[in-house]
């Protein structure tokens, strides 16, 4: 195909930068090239930020960065410089929190101004093409006639970026009890939406690492109302169009408070999650309807984001072409009524009542989007239906549909894989096998651990952030260890192959040579040995993704009691630590710290399980919810701290064991569990 216009974006790798490699504006990716043009040249930056899946970056590209005329104001009066976030999030985290010092709120696109040495003067997310042109031009004048107020304002904003993310070592003596919790649930439980569970707030996000802790929490502490909420809002989640009801995954997030109408897009890493999250509630309260998201979100994930050497893709887009050929948000996921009338020939009555066929389940443009309001139980009394025959026709809906939208034009695909991302997905892989004994998750978890290895490891032991078409060329994050650390201790404790519990340990060494920070004991987000930005970011709050030094943190909790290492265990406790004063007043940015605080404030327990039976014994303790311990084990003679001197031919022991001090040792998983409940 002839394009018009080429500019350097034509040999990235990235799908969203070749988005625009044939866009009239003269972008240039984030490198070296790039930033000492600018300072030859004395020109300010033009920064602009996105990803693939994002609806509004496509919209201003549309609007803005295929115009000729502002294209030509681009051109003559910056250096562009095109960042996929996915790609880079440094350079995202760095630009937008200068924006949100700037503007008190940021997203995507974000574009932003920079001077020659690439420190922020202005910046916001999305404009109209009369604003952006404006802006241009009046930012590009003043830094002609009075360069000095930018450059003045570029210190002030410098200062304010760097004193964003500043922890400092918490001296005072540690002291993590359960009242804190409380008092911290107690602030945070203001804001539950008690009708539609999540925040009382639109748009709604899912926050998988929220649900996580406030389910760990309220089966550890017997909390009924707090199961309650979790419950309601894992159970509205999955009832709403958020969740695909036709071909299973979620959508990033709701745009309304019912959870029905997405932003369409669908991102590896909340799926991940999200399938680790329904399968511990699942072990909860053994609701069909969690297994049924589980196994369905992994169909789709298997069908559409998963590549034949066991990669994850990373995304789909929320907009895709219409009959008529537009680009158009959520085009692929919605239904006109008189469509579906065509293709459920009988039982449509039925259908329509299941899935809202009705204003609850319209949108906009008479199109709707499949939402369920009831329970399964309501729709068989209401029309004297046994459940097996309601699940036949369901099966039968879902068939129909998916193949009827598979001849749709479909969403663009975001086919590069980023370990980060990877590794949350095979965790999710992992947690599914955990909880339902499936062994085909197991293969897909242990297929993209060998992956990551095989492509993503290096040779001096540290890890690629990318990959596609053979291609890994950018230097791992924080983010990319500590997941797949995680990650590797989830797929030891249910294989019992001590290659993935070694790596992790290996992985976990390597951040301390390149990541950690002596004066706090915490991890920078980038390594000592990649090229410096306006400011070296500490990610410490717990976001969509928890942060990648509350994943340390506990990574640190956990590896420090498989290989008896005290260190370990001081540098996560002083993490923990260094985050307290904040937690109390923000519980939902502070989950992943809050569930590893739990580990301190309840007992936690080592499982140790020796024998040739320690498989079956594993897969047998894990029927049961137990988020207060990790399990080691062998099938022969090991050398493992916790196992040494503990196998005994033709006999399967289990040692439940709790700082160090073990009970008598028994061979039967119940009685296990008895132990591990404090029923003894």
């Amino acid at each position: 195909m002839n394009h018009p216009y080429t500019n350097n974006l034509i040999n990235e790798t990235s799908p969203y930068l070749q988005q625009h490699a044939h866009n009239p504006v003269n972008w240039h990716p984030w490198n070296e090239t790039s930033l000492r043009k600018a300072k030859d040249e004395n020109k300010l930056i033009l920064i602009s930020v996105g990803y693939a899946a994002c609806h509004w970056c496509h919209v201003m590209e549309h609007e803005s960065f295929e115009d000729t005329i502002v294209a030509q104001t681009m051109n003559s009066k910056y250096i562009n410089i095109k960042v996929d976030r996915e790609e880079r999030p440094d350079v995202d985290q760095v630009y937008m929190n200068a924006v949100q010092l700037m503007t008190g709120s940021g997203g995507w696109p974000l574009n932003v101004i920079a001077l020659p040495d690439g420190r922020p003067v202005w910046g916001g997310t999305y404009f109209r093409k009369e604003q952006w042109i404006s802006a241009l031009e009046q930012i590009s004048d003043l830094y002609l006639r009075n360069p000095e107020k930018l450059y003045e304002y570029a210190d002030k904003l410098e200062k304010g970026i760097k004193a964003m993310d500043v922890v400092s070592l918490n001296k005072d003596k540690v002291n993590f009890n359960n009242e804190y919790i409380e008092v911290t649930l107690e602030n945070w439980s203001q804001y539950f939406d008690y009708l539609h569970g999540g925040l009382k707030r639109a748009p709604k996000f899912m926050m998988p690492n929220n649900y996580h802790f406030l389910l760990r929490y309220a089966y550890q502490n017997n909390h009924q109302e707090l199961q309650e909420f979790v419950n309601l809002t894992l159970t509205k989640m999955a009832y709403g169009g958020l969740y695909d009801q036709v071909g299973g995954g979620f959508s990033r997030y709701s745009t309304d408070v019912n959870w029905h109408i997405p932003h369409f897009e669908k991102m590896l890493y909340d799926n991940g999650q999200l399938v680790s999250l329904y399968s511990d509630a699942y072990l909860v309260t053994k609701n069909k309807l969690y297994k049924d998201v589980v196994y369905e979100t992994l169909e789709f994930v298997e069908r559409e984001l998963t590549s034949a050497n066991g990669a994850f893709y990373s995304s789909l887009d929320a907009d895709s072409n219409t009959t008529e050929g537009h680009l158009e948000e959520g085009a692929f996921y919605v239904w006109q009524k008189e469509e579906l009338q065509k293709i459920i020939t009988s039982d449509f009555e039925l259908f329509e009542d299941y899935y809202n066929i009705n204003n609850y389940g319209l949108w906009e443009n008479k199109n709707y989007v499949l939402i369920r309001k009831d329970d399964d139980k309501s729709i068989l009394k209401k029309h004297n239906l046994s459940i097996e025959v309601l699940n036949e026709k369901k099966q039968n809906w879902k068939n129909i549909l998916l193949k009827t939208r598979e001849k749709k034009s479909r969403p663009r695909l975001d086919d590069k894989t980023l370990t980060s991302w990877n590794a949350l997905m095979l965790k999710g892989y992992i947690d599914a096998y955990r909880v339902f004994g499936e062994e085909d998750f197991l293969i897909s978890a242990e297929k993209n651990a060998n992956f990551i290895i095989n492509n993503q490891l290096l040779e001096d032991g540290g890890l690629n952030h990318n990959y596609k078409n053979n291609i890994s060329n950018i230097n791992g994050y924080l983010e990319d260890y500590a997941t797949a650390i995680d990650a590797f201790i989830s797929l030891y404790e249910n294989t019992l192959n001590e290659k993935w519990l070694h790596t992790a340990r290996d992985l976990t060494n390597y951040t301390f040579d390149y990541f950690y920070e002596e004066t706090n004991n915490m991890f920078y987000f980038t390594s000592n040995e990649d090229a410096k930005l306006v400011t070296r970011n500490i990610e410490y709050r717990d976001n969509v993704i928890p942060a990648s030094n509350s994943i340390m943190a506990k990574n640190l909790f956990k590896l420090s009691h498989y290989f008896d290492n005290e260190y370990y265990y001081n540098t996560a406790t002083s993490m923990l630590n260094n985050v307290k004063p904040e937690i109390e007043n923000y519980g939902s940015n502070y989950s992943n710290w809050l569930d590893l605080m739990l580990n301190y404030t309840n007992p936690f327990y080592e499982v140790a399980i020796s024998g040739e039976e320690a498989i079956n014994k594993i897969n047998e303790l894990n029927k049961t919810y137990l988020p207060n311990k990790l399990i080691v084990g062998s099938t022969e003679e090991s050398n493992m701290p916790l196992l040494k001197n503990r196998f005994v031919e033709k006999e399967t022991f289990i040692y439940v064991c709790v700082n160090k001090a073990c009970k008598l040792p028994v061979n039967e998983t119940k009685k296990a569990i008895e132990l591990l409940k404090n029923k003894n």
